[in-house]
């Protein structure tokens, strides 16, 4: 009898152990990222090779924060600000508070084929936006990006004039596709995503001052149970390598509090 439930009880734990190694693992991604995220998760593959595939989700920060908040099964939040994130561990929703893992810039882009030219000059700059019959931005009540782009607006005393102008995409790498397939002349989005080779033939882009919108301050954190991948990752991305290609595609390190 003791040999049927010592049997029993060690197939329950195999059973479990394997629901648990089949649990898929799951990064939500804030759409800045995408372009540095997918190198260094290429360079984490490499050197992690026995470590689960990880699945990934591209989308706003505030989509994916709410999907984490209705029990979306996100292992790891990257976020392309503070407020989501802190929010999330407010509700008892993740391990930690999480770490600042880089800052995030804005740039202006306009799309090649419209013969725009492009300097850094306030005045030109200005003139280029009054001219323009739309505007892409993300959406700011879902989009960290989208929110300092408003910002930047508003510093350059635009914001008025141009808000009926301005087409509100989901996410920040939205509001990049619409002016690189010509659907939209000119936007406002993430120097990373500008700097991507995927936008190099149909753009052109200069980076905004930083001093006219708040700082872009990205923050992930894992969920109260992360899995092990997860957890490893997480570490990864704090590591010298991926804060090489980060600062590579237009991010800056910033100190961490």
């Amino acid at each position: 009898m003791l040999k049927i439930i010592c049997a029993l009880g060690f197939l329950a734990w195999s059973f479990g152990a394997s629901l648990s190694y089949a649990q898929p693992v799951t990064v939500a991604v804030a759409s800045n990222l995408k372009p540095a995220f997918e190198e260094i998760y290429k360079g984490f593959r490499q050197t992690h090779p026995q470590s689960k595939i990880v699945r990934i989700v591209y989308g706003s920060s505030g989509n994916l924060a709410s999907q984490m908040k209705q029990g979306a099964p996100y292992d790891l939040f990257i976020s392309a600000d503070e407020s989501y994130p802190l929010k999330l561990a407010e509700a008892g929703l993740t391990r930690d508070r999480g770490v600042v893992y880089a800052a995030g810039h804005l740039a202006l882009i306009t799309n090649s084929a419209a013969g725009f030219v492009l300097n850094s000059d306030p005045e030109s700059i200005k003139a280029l936006l009054r001219g323009s019959k739309k505007i892409a931005i993300a959406n700011p009540d879902l989009a960290p990006y989208g929110r300092s782009s408003v910002q930047y607006l508003q510093a350059m005393k635009l914001w008025g004039e141009l808000q009926e102008r301005l087409i509100f995409a989901e996410n920040i790498s939205i509001a990049a596709v619409y002016v690189s397939t010509g659907a939209v002349k000119v936007g406002i989005t993430a120097l990373s995503l500008a700097k991507s080779s995927e936008l190099s033939s149909t753009i052109q882009y200069i980076a905004l001052p930083d001093d006219l919108y708040a700082p872009i301050r990205q923050r992930m954190v894992l969920k109260r149970d992360p899995a092990p991948t997860a957890v490893t990752l997480y570490e990864y991305l704090q590591g010298p390598v991926a804060k090489r290609i980060l600062v590579h595609n237009g991010y800056s390190i910033p100190q961490q509090d």
